[in-house]
């Protein structure tokens, strides 16, 4: 079993409050999660209105799965407008 996981570091440019950040942030999380079956939530920075720190969690049976997966996750999410990551970490357990 292979598992890979994430840390994005997310700036959020244009928003003005928590609340707004957490709307962003619910809508990309959630279309991510239905997308790619991926283990995916806010991890930090949840007191900031405009970072965020998400991190994910890859199960697979193959390395390169594995990294296709991620890959593709982080793609999905910088495709969105009124995000930015600025960030990645990345850990291969």
């Amino acid at each position: 079993m292979i598992i890979k996981t994430a840390l994005l570091t997310i700036h959020l440019s244009a928003v003005h409050s928590l609340k707004e950040k957490r709307g962003i942030l619910n809508s990309v999380l959630n279309r991510t999660r239905n997308k790619f079956n991926v283990a995916i939530a806010e991890v930090g920075s949840q007191d900031l209105w405009q970072k965020a720190e998400v991190g994910m969690a890859v199960v697979s049976t193959s390395t390169s799965h594995a990294h296709q997966q991620v890959d593709q996750i982080i793609r999905f999410i910088e495709a969105e407008p009124r995000l930015e990551i600025v960030a990645v970490e990345t850990e291969l357990l």
